[in-house]
């Protein structure tokens, strides 16, 4: 098995510049070894080791490593940004998607966790901090004029919608960058071509893969189609875009 990456030397310094251990130093440093080594590389003793510390303080920050990693989660989810006073909702929902991205591709061992950690905890009992993006997206519908039931399914819908961006954008790995032939660049000769002939069809469409474009492209339908389906009580802007609305219906 191979050995954890050595811990760098300086990454206590940048963690904890003034020697303090707060959860907020705690959360960074693990932050920052997630981001290096993936979750299966962080655990309290290698966290204790960056921040020169005996693994016992900080338990009184974090009592085991599930709850490291909320406050992981927390911490990143902090950096999402909403508006509920912006005027055009649809706007506000688009500028939320690609920050939303932005911090994906920033940490993007971390997706996992934004993705995935909600399952192992009821609603009421998340860090305040993860649940801070969904009250706010309410407060911008709700003001919008969209009830409350309603309100939410937009929420769901446009994150079910970021979570399945982001994962499929980084699988989307070039196996050899500097290949010219989009087959070979994407590992996709080593498949069966008797089995996977549709797949293979698609490298050139596959190797051209732009994850803002798809993102866009993918905000229109979802916004266009919530428009139409779930009109807010009180004039509200509509989002750009002509798909019907049974198109988006097919595509779920």
């Amino acid at each position: 098995m191979t050995p954890p990456p050595a811990d760098r030397a300086d990454g206590g310094a940048r963690a904890n510049p003034d020697g303090r251990i707060t959860r907020d130093v705690v959360l960074a440093a693990a932050l920052e070894l997630i981001d290096r080594d993936g979750v299966d590389g962080l655990s309290m003793r290698r966290l204790a080791r960056v921040l020169g510390r005996d693994p016992m303080i900080l338990y009184r920050h974090a009592p085991n490593k599930a709850a490291l990693l909320d406050g992981v989660a927390e911490t990143v989810l902090a950096q999402l940004k909403v508006d509920p006073t912006d005027p055009d909702w649809a706007v506000q929902l688009r500028a939320v998607a690609r920050s939303y991205r932005a911090l994906a591709l920033a940490h993007p061992k971390v997706v996992p966790l934004l993705v995935t950690r909600p399952l192992a905890t009821p609603l009421g009992l998340r860090p305040p901090g993860t649940l801070r993006p969904l009250e706010d997206v309410l407060a911008l519908l709700t003001r919008a004029g969209f009830s409350g039931p309603d309100a939410l399914h937009v929420y769901r819908a446009l994150f079910g919608f970021l979570h399945g961006h982001v994962l499929n954008e980084l699988q989307e790995l070039i196996e050899n960058p500097d290949e010219t032939d989009d087959v070979l660049r994407l590992g996709l000769h080593r498949l069966p071509i008797r089995e996977f002939p549709l797949l293979r069809s698609l490298a050139p469409a596959l190797a051209s893969y732009d994850g803002a474009t798809e993102l866009e492209r993918g905000l229109d339908i979802l916004l266009t189609g919530l428009t139409d389906l779930l009109t807010p009580a009180a004039a509200a802007p509509a989002a750009v875009g002509t798909v019907p609305v049974d198109d988006l219906q097919r595509g779920r």
